[in-house]
């Protein structure tokens, strides 16, 4: 049977991207539709980096037409990521699409491994990914992406990033000795971020994640006022202590107009190993509490697990260590669900308008 292209169009219009929980049709991911007697041919083009979701959307949507009565259907799935608007007064930075500040208001809640986890799983979905060590006093990626040695420097005024696991990397870790304290006053901590941000040679980034410090200081308020911040994650534990400061964390960013992607709860709960039984060590609901009050999302909760602290200490962190385990796939949908809900938020522009100078003739 020969399907009309608006017949094709009502079909997509009922398949849902479970990533999104959208239609093709309404999100306009559907390109290059061509309908020829019972011969359809389309491209699917996701707005998040999404490698692991390919095979399933094509099967879906070929499925569906065949069923109406397509004879030959042909359906490829890509990602494009795009740059996002960031807040008012910051321009983007040449070479990084978007950034993600990774944040916590405590310290001790399992942040930094949420981070590299998180940009090691926006990789592996085929995005091109960075991670800025912001965290000046202890500063700690360059032992969980297993990276060692000295960034280069080819003109003498920038870096090269390194890289581990097919991520670029930058921290001040990569140009002090490990047992070298960094004994600096805030101004010196605030410069030396822009400086690792700016002065580093970024290659093409779909996303730079940043590794905050725990707290709402300096490095966080500059941040906010010099960095262009596409959005943030809180990572909290369900303890009453660390949600308080959560909660700080939040207010924080909502002031200074960051958007909020969303909570993850770090050692949400124990499953004992030998026996199997679960425990809520730290208390539970607590992040639950937390995004109803705030209006936010609950992105995801990772287990209590020793194998997470072991992954990253060894300098293999988990999604890398273990990428067909279930810890692994927590991490890499809670990726997705951060790189489309980045994708739902309103396109940077300034590209797409030459800049206009006014000169004497």
């Amino acid at each position: 049977m020969a399907l009309t292209e608006a017949q094709t169009q009502n079909i997509l219009k009922t398949l849902v991207d479970p990533n999104t929980g959208k239609d093709f049709v309404t999100t306009r991911a559907v390109k290059n539709l061509k309908v020829a007697s019972d011969q359809v041919s389309l491209e699917i083009e996701l707005g998040y980096p999404g490698k692991s979701q390919f095979g399933p959307i094509r099967r879906m949507v070929t499925q569906a037409l065949r069923e109406a009565g397509a004879a030959k259907v042909s359906v490829d799935v890509r990602s494009k990521v795009v740059p996002h608007a960031v807040q008012r007064g910051v321009k983007l930075i040449p070479g990084i699409k978007n950034i993600i500040a990774v944040a916590s208001g405590k310290g001790g809640v399992g942040k930094s491994t949420t981070a590299v986890n998180l940009a090691l799983a926006l990789a592996a979905e085929g995005a091109s990914v960075g991670m800025l060590d912001a965290d000046i006093y202890g500063p700690s990626q360059p032992t969980m992406l297993g990276i060692v040695g000295r960034p280069e420097s080819k003109d003498g005024k920038s870096l090269e990033p390194m890289e581990g696991h097919g991520v670029q990397a930058i921290s001040i870790g990569f140009l002090i000795d490990t047992d070298t304290p960094m004994v600096w006053r805030g101004p010196m901590v605030t410069q030396a971020l822009e400086q690792l941000l700016r002065d580093t040679r970024w290659r093409d980034l779909d996303y730079l994640v940043v590794d905050l410090p725990p707290g709402t200081g300096d490095i966080q308020l500059t941040l906010a006022q010099k960095v262009p911040v596409t959005g943030t994650l809180i990572v909290t534990t369900p303890q009453d202590i660390a949600l308080i400061d959560a909660r700080k964390g939040l207010k924080m960013f909502e002031k200074v107009g960051i958007p909020i992607l969303g909570v993850i709860e770090n050692m949400a709960i124990h499953v004992c190993p030998q026996c199997g039984h679960e425990s809520h060590i730290f208390g539970a609901g607590g992040a639950d509490r937390i995004c109803q009050d705030y209006g936010t999302e609950l992105l995801g909760q990772l287990p209590l697990d020793a194998s997470i602290r072991e992954h990253a200490d060894s300098g293999r962190p988990t999604v890398v260590a273990d990428p067909e385990g279930a810890v692994a796939e927590i991490y890499r949908r809670i990726a997705r669900r951060c790189a489309v809900k980045i994708a739902e938020t309103q396109k940077d522009m300034t590209a797409k308008f030459p800049n206009i100078v006014v000169q004497n003739t």
